[in-house]
């Protein structure tokens, strides 16, 4: 891996490390978009996003035929928001299952890591973009309050990027 690729890599892995529950987004066997929240569980040092999944679900079979997905991240709080896109890899390995296993994972999946519907899914992204802001809460709603007033765009300091991973 190149050391831009590793720095990008170490870029979102940041960027997304707090906000456990994004929204996955796929495609359905008619094209449909569907999302739903998933636990991230780590980003391994290739960027790949993992997620535990049961084979009984439809979004185990949907990624089979239709891989390219998006993982939206939000922290209102820090005013974080990450849109990742990438192709989901369906991984079935009960080594790495159990070498990820932990107390939340065992709530939704209360048969264990041995379990034959507990499987992986990892997200290999090709491109991320993200929008950071660096202000306060309370500097942020003065800002849109006081635009609200002089008709005027808020200033805030905000950083908008896109991160390249392919």
């Amino acid at each position: 891996m190149s050391t831009h690729h590793a720095a990008e890599v170490a870029k979102l892995a940041d960027k997304i490390k707090h906000v456990r529950f994004p929204m996955f987004t796929w495609q359905d066997q008619h094209g449909h978009l569907l999302s739903q929240p998933m636990t991230q569980q780590q980003v391994d040092d290739q960027g790949g996003i993992w997620f535990y999944i049961s084979t009984l679900s439809s979004l185990w079979d949907c990624i089979a035929h239709r891989p390219q997905v998006n993982l939206g991240f939000a922290d209102q709080d820090d005013s974080l928001y990450v849109s990742v896109s990438g192709i989901a890899e369906r991984v079935v390995d009960r080594e790495r299952i159990r070498a990820m296993w932990n107390t939340g994972v065992q709530a939704w999946f209360p048969a264990g890591p041995e379990d034959e519907h507990v499987v992986l899914i990892r997200v290999d992204p090709h491109s991320a973009e993200y929008w950071d802001s660096n202000d306060s809460k309370m500097v942020r709603i003065f800002a849109m309050a006081k635009a609200a007033i002089t008709g005027d765009k808020p200033d805030l300091d905000a950083e908008h990027q896109t991160i390249r991973l392919d």
